[in-house]
Parts: structure tokens; sequence; C-alpha cells
């Protein structure tokens, strides 16, 4: 018989860091390719919190080899110059439906490659329909409840996270 004062087992999660490189690729060649914008990743870290790191947030959620999500945030300033690139220098209000509908675009193709790339490797996945958060100080729920990884990027316009939440165990 197990003793009063035994803690309950809580289920770990682990991080499987293979899914990192197709989620590296992705950010960085659509960008290139869509925004004409060079990015430059960061050193991952593990999220504390589920403040949003920026302003304007894509979410996707995805299912498959494991269940998750994977997010992309921005300040609204960097958000807003990156899908202006995207449209040929269009002049774009701040947090204007322009900007709300490129994030959306901009996560679902940089989802689309990654699971593409993830694929190859035998992680299969579907993604749901994007999600785009806006405002400052907002919460970014993952599908999960699993360490999230974050990747910084900076790019010209500014500097702007990648989150990946996936349920490996």
């Amino acid at each position: 018989m197990p003793s009063l004062d035994a803690k309950p087992q809580q289920r770990r999660h682990t991080l499987d860091v293979s899914f990192i490189n197709p989620f590296l690729n992705a950010v960085i060649e659509v960008l290139r390719t869509m925004a004409m914008t060079e990015t430059e990743p960061g050193k991952p870290y593990i999220k504390q919190g589920d403040k949003a790191h920026g302003d304007v947030t894509g979410l996707i959620a995805v299912t498959g080899h494991s269940k998750g999500s994977f997010a992309l945030t921005f300040p609204e300033p960097c958000a807003r110059a990156i899908i202006s690139a995207m449209l040929s220098g269009e002049e774009l209000a701040p947090y204007g439906h322009d900007v709300r509908d490129g994030v959306g675009e901009l996560t679902n193709m940089i989802a689309g490659l990654a699971r593409r790339d993830l694929a190859h490797i035998g992680m299969k996945f579907h993604a749901s329909v994007p999600e785009v958060l806006m405002g400052p100080d907002h919460v970014v729920e993952h599908l999960v409840k699993a360490p999230v990884l974050c990747i910084p990027f900076t790019c010209p316009h500014g500097e702007f996270v990648v989150e990946v939440c996936l349920d490996i165990s």
C-alpha cells in the first residue's frame, strides 16, 4: 500500500529536438522567397509562461506523428514590414487586416514546408487552419501541455520568435 505522503506520478514530457531544422529551414526559405527578407536564427530555448513574445501571432495546430502546435510571433512593426515586403512595399495600417492575413499566410506556408521536410524523416503531420492573435500581451495557448521550444530570429525589420510545441511521448 502506498504511503499517505506519496506524491502522485506526473507525466513527463520529453523534448525531441529532431524537428528543429525543418522549422529553421522553413522560416529562412519562406521569408527569403516571399518577402525577400534574410533571417538569422538565434539560440533555441524553452519558453517560460504563455505570454506571446510579440503583438501578432500566427498559431497552427498539428496532428499525426504527434500532436501539438506551431506559432510565429512578431512585434507588430516587424510583422507589418515583412508583410509589406511580401506585397511589393505596399504601406499597411498598424494591426490592419492585411497584417492579420499575411501573418496567417506566413504561418501556413512555414508550417507546410516544415511538415514536408518532417515527412522525409518519417514524421507525418496534418495541420489545421491558422489562427491569428493580435494585441499587446496576448497569450499563446498551445494544443498540448508540453515544453515549448522557442527559436528567436533576427531580420532587417526586427526580431521575431518561432514556437514549436509537440507531445512526442
